[in-house]
């Protein structure tokens, strides 16, 4: 897939558009792209980075990052997509003046979106708005019970069944690799330490059953309590994994909560726990 980051950068074909932030690139959200993709013309999204809400100083926990989005659009059918950069300038450009600049520069013939987008100064800009300027605009229905509010709340409470239903894929955490206590290697269980955007949303604290790589991994969220940790760390042991993972980015997909994280009464209890936690995982199922 082919990503622009200015409409300098795309040349004018006849193009379906998908415009939204799509933060998670949920079931909801792939609707909107299948609609897209469907109508025979160039598939394309119109996004935004930063997400408005983090570029406007507003509270949000992100699910995920911008890298990841741009692949699952690719994994959608999405041929090309332009990264709109969100700033102030952008915030109160008019709607008309985001149409005929963005939109139609770009040779938008359909546009696609959820049923109450909003784009442009004070959020005036709709899919109504677009068919006076004589855009083919679609709207895609709601589905019923899917939202990214609905994904946080049950990433909140570890449940990562309900999440992947309404993600129509496992739930992950995305980070660089980085250096952590290497306390792992020396109970055998070396760990790939993650760095996370400080935007992104991490699930509960406690111990996971997933992948990354291809490979089985168990995960631990959470402060090490067993050795007094107060720093929230993710740590993800790949079964039968060998290689070096640091400066990587990587994906881990979350398939199952576990347990709680808590302390043990000698290190050899917690080598044995972390053993049941690694064969747990080896018999975990991916949930969708």
């Amino acid at each position: 897939m082919r990503v622009a980051r200015s409409v300098a950068e795309l040349e004018s074909r006849d193009r379906a558009i998908a415009i939204g932030t799509f933060d998670g690139v949920h079931r909801g959200h792939q609707q909107v792209l299948a609609a897209a993709a469907d109508t025979g013309l160039v598939p394309t999204v119109v996004t935004f980075d930063p997400h408005p809400r983090v570029a406007l100083g507003y509270g949000v926990e992100l699910l995920s990052t911008l890298d990841r989005r741009l692949e699952l659009f690719a994994e959608h059918g999405i041929e090309e997509t332009l990264v709109v950069g969100f700033d102030h300038d952008l915030q109160q450009l008019e709607p008309e003046d985001f149409a005929h600049d963005v939109l139609a520069a770009v040779g938008a013939e359909v546009v696609v979106a959820g049923e109450t987008f909003r784009f442009g100064h004070r959020r005036r800009g709709d899919l109504t708005l677009l068919r006076e300027l004589g855009f083919d605009a679609r709207a895609v229905p709601f589905l019923e019970g899917v939202s990214s509010t609905e994904i946080r709340r049950l990433l909140h409470e570890g449940d990562m069944t309900g999440a992947a239903r309404l993600l129509g894929r496992p739930a992950e955490v995305e980070g660089t690799v980085v250096v952590g206590d290497e306390r792992g290697g020396t109970l055998g269980f070396p760990t790939a330490n993650l760095a996370v955007d400080a935007h992104l949303l991490v699930p509960a604290f406690g111990i996971y059953a997933g992948a990354a790589l291809g490979k089985p991994a168990a995960v631990s969220i959470g402060t090490n309590p067993h050795y007094g940790g107060l720093e929230r760390k993710i740590e993800a042991f790949l079964l039968d994994f060998e290689g070096d993972l640091y400066g990587q980015r990587l994906v881990v997909e979350l398939w199952q909560r576990l347990r709680d994280e808590r302390a043990f009464d000698s290190e050899q209890a917690l080598i044995d726990q972390i053993a049941a936690d690694v064969e747990a995982t080896r018999r975990a199922e991916r949930p969708v």
